[in-house]
């Protein structure tokens, strides 16, 4: 099954938390903050499906494949640390995700397809692959075309960097350096991961 492309909002409402970030899906998370259907007598979620709600959190925000997300659990076991937190700085170093942390894209999946078209350069080279995973020392720039130059200054300018303190982010020249690896406290999204390593450990 490939990444969810349907209605936005509709996720947001049902996951309770703003994990697709373009304007409509924002708009239907604060319009309605209860679940997406007729009905709202909901009955008691089990401590399942409170665990399938926190994976799905992860997969959505991060534009992740089950596949994916459960190669990133099994690095994690086998790194020092908490396994929870480790799998979710994995997740975030993904370049991806440092492209919409610098602030070059509005959104992840916006930093997903322009990666994917050959938008973008990691040290002086092209690449087209999302899930690259960054290092210290890295450096984000963008193709030395005007026509990119042209339309990523306007979504920069459009929006703005989440402030990241691994990433420091030029927007006059238009480069992101990776200053230092992130840490758990990096972590934008409000997630359970003991739940999520408890339902991916069954």
């Amino acid at each position: 099954m490939g990444r969810y492309t349907g209605p936005k909002g509709r996720i947001n409402r049902r996951l309770g938390a703003m994990v697709f970030e373009n304007g409509g899906a924002i708009r239907a998370l604060d319009r309605k903050e209860y679940p997406p259907g007729m009905s709202q007598r909901r009955r008691k979620v089990s401590n399942y499906g409170l665990a399938l709600r926190e994976k799905q959190k992860i997969k959505y925000f991060y534009g992740l494949r089950e596949k994916q997300l459960r190669k990133y659990f099994d690095k994690a076991r086998k790194m020092k640390g908490n396994t929870g937190e480790e799998m979710m700085v994995l997740c975030e170093r993904r370049l991806d995700n440092a492209v919409r942390r610098a602030g070059f894209t509005l959104t992840r999946p916006q930093a997903r397809q322009g990666l994917a078209h050959g938008h973008f350069q990691l040290n002086g080279r092209t690449v087209s692959i999302p899930s690259i995973t960054v290092r210290q020392g890295d450096v984000i720039t963008i193709r030395n075309r005007p026509n990119l130059k042209t339309m990523y200054r306007e979504l920069i300018e459009a929006g703005s960097s989440e402030q990241t303190s691994w990433i420091n982010f030029d927007a006059a020249d238009q480069k992101a350096i990776i200053t230092s690896l992130p840490g758990i406290e990096d972590v934008s999204l409000p997630v359970d991961v003991g739940q999520v390593v408890a339902f991916l450990s069954r």
